[in-house]
C-alpha cells in the first residue's frame, strides 16, 4: 500500500512539475528562475533528507539492501521509509531522471522487516522478508508480480532456494492484489501499432524468421550502449565526490538547477520517464527527434543519480531502450522494407536488451518488460537480443551496475564508521 500510494502521489508531482513550467512559460525570465529555484530546491531537499537522517536511503537502494543481506551492512532503519517517499518524491517530482521503482523497493523492504520483527521472526527469516519486501517494492512499481519475485532470485539472492521463492512469489502477488485497488490491473505500458504494416492498432505480429539477424545485430548495440552508460553512471559518481567541500546539498542543488534548466525548453524529457516510454510505444513520436531525446535523457540519468538523492536505474534505462529500440526498427525498416518490420516491436525489445546489459539479469528483464507492455509475442527476439546484449558486455568486461555500486557503498559505509571511531 505504501508503494501504491508513493505512485499516486508521484503521478501527481509529475502532473504539478508540467503545469509549473506551462505557467512559468508565460512569465518569462521569471518563470524561468522559478523554475530553475523550484528544480534546485527540491533535489537539495532530497539531498538532505538522506544525508541528514538516513544516509542508506540514497540512489536506487538496491546496492543496500544486497550489503544488508550479504551481512556486509546493517538492515536500514524505519527512519528510511519516510526519508525514501519524501526524499524520493521530492527529487522525482523536481524532475531528475530517476526511477520510482528505487524508492518503491527499498520502502517495500523496511516494511517487510518491519513485520518480521513485530512477530518476533528468526534472523533467517527476516533475511526472506527483507530480499521478499524489495521484490514486492519492485512488483508494485512496475506492476510486474513475476518479474519482482524474479528478481529476488537473480539478483538480491542469486540462487532458488524454494523457501526464498514461496516467500518471494507470496509477497509480490500480495502486494499485487492490494495495489490493484489503487491503480488498477491494467499493464504499465500500451503498445499501439500505427505504420504502414497494420491497417489499425493491434498487438505486435510475431517476428519474421527473416528478421532474427537484425534482433541480434541489435542485441549486440545495445550491449555496446549498456557498457557505455554504466560507465558513465559510475563515473559521474565519481566526478561529483571529487568536490568533497563542496556539501552534498548544494552539490544536489546544482545538479537540480541543471535538470530544471533542461525542463524548460524540453518539458517532457524530464523526470522518471514512464510517459516518454508510453509516448514511444504508442507510436506519437517524430522518429528525427528521437536521436537529441536519446542523447539527453542518456546524459540526465547519470547526472541525476549522481545527487545522491532517492531514485532508481530502471525506469531511466527502460527509456533509453525504447528510444533505441525505436531509433533502429524504424531504420531497418527502410532499409529493408520487404521484411514487414514493426519499430515499436525493437522498442520493446530494447528495454529488455538494454536493462538485461546494464543489470545483467536477463530473466528479470525480459519477464519485467514482457509483463509491462502485455507484448509476449516479443518474447522470441527478446531472448536473442538480450543474449547478444550479455554476451558483448562480458567481452567488454563491464560489472553488472548493481555490483559496482555494491562495492562503493560497503566502502563508503567502512570509511564513515571509521571516521566515526576516529572522532
Amino acid at each position: 500500500m505504501v508503494d501504491a500510494i508513493f505512485r499516486i502521489a508521484l503521478d501527481k508531482a509529475d502532473v504539478f512539475r508540467s503545469e509549473m513550467i506551462a505557467r512559468g512559460h508565460d512569465a518569462h525570465a521569471l518563470g524561468f528562475i522559478a523554475l530553475l529555484l523550484g528544480s534546485a530546491a527540491a533535489a537539495a531537499l532530497g539531498a538532505w533528507l538522506v544525508h541528514r537522517f538516513s544516509p542508506h536511503a540514497s540512489g536506487s537502494g538496491i546496492p543496500q539492501i544486497e550489503a544488508a543481506l550479504n551481512g556486509e551492512l546493517p538492515p536500514t532503519p524505519p527512519r528510511l521509509l519516510p526519508v525514501k517517499f519524501i526524499g524520493g518524491l521530492s527529487a522525482i517530482g523536481g524532475g531528475l531522471a530517476l526511477g520510482r521503482e528505487g524508492p518503491s523497493v527499498q520502502m517495500g523492504a523496511v516494511v517487510a522487516h518491519l513485520v518480521g520483527q513485530l512477530f518476533r521472526h528468526s534472523t533467517e527469516e527476516l533475511r526472506f522478508l527483507l530480499a521478499a519486501g524489495a521484490g514486492a517494492g519492485l512488483a508494485v512499481a512496475f506492476n510486474a508480480p513475476i518479474a519482482g519475485a524474479v528478481f529476488v532470485l537473480e539478483e538480491l539472492v542469486r540462487r532458488f532456494e524454494p523457501r526464498m521463492t514461496i516467500v518471494a512469489l507470496a509477497t509480490s502477488s500480495t502486494a499485487i492484489l492490494v495495489s490493484r485497488l489503487f491503480l488498477g490491473d491494467a499493464p504499465d505500458f500500451q503498445v499501439v501499432i500505427l505504420s504502414h504494416t497494420a491497417s489499425a492498432t493491434g498487438p505486435l505480429p510475431y517476428a519474421e524468421d527473416a528478421t532474427w539477424f537484425l534482433y541480434i545485430i541489435f542485441g549486440a548495440v545495445t550491449g555496446v550502449v549498456a557498457s557505455c552508460y554504466t560507465r558513465i553512471v559510475l563515473g559521474a559518481q565519481t566526478f561529483t565526490a571529487k568536490f568533497k567541500r563542496v556539501p552534498v546539498v548544494v552539490k544536489a542543488g546544482i545538479i537540480g538547477a541543471f535538470v530544471g534548466t533542461v525542463g524548460w525548453f524540453t518539458p517532457n524529457l524530464v523526470g522518471g520517464g514512464n510517459n516518454i516510454s508510453q509516448t514511444l510505444l504508442a507510436g506519437g513520436v517524430v522518429y528525427s527527434a528521437i536521436p537529441l531525446a536519446f542523447v539527453i535523457r542518456f546524459l540526465l540519468g547519470p547526472i541525476s543519480y549522481a545527487a545522491r538523492t532517492p531514485g532508481g536505474l530502471f525506469a531511466p534505462l527502460l527509456v533509453l531502450g525504447a528510444q533505441l529500440g525505436l531509433l533502429f526498427g524504424a531504420a531497418a525498416a527502410v532499409l529493408f522494407p520487404h521484411l514487414g518490420i514493426e519499430p515499436e516491436a525493437f522498442a520493446v525489445v530494447g528495454m529488455a536488451a538494454l536493462f538485461t546489459g546494464i543489470v545483467q539479469a536477463p530473466v528479470t528483464g525480459i519477464i519485467l518488460v514482457t509483463e509491462m507492455t502485455a507484448a509476449f509475442t516479443t518474447l522470441l527476439p527478446m531472448l536473442a537480443a538480450c543474449f547478444t546484449s550479455m554476451l558483448v558486455v562480458h567481452l567488454l568486461r563491464t560489472e553488472p551496475i548493481y555490483d559496482s555500486l555494491l562495492e562503493r557503498v560497503v566502502k563508503e559505509a567502512h570509511a564513515t564508521s571509521t571516521d566515526a571511531k576516529e572522532v
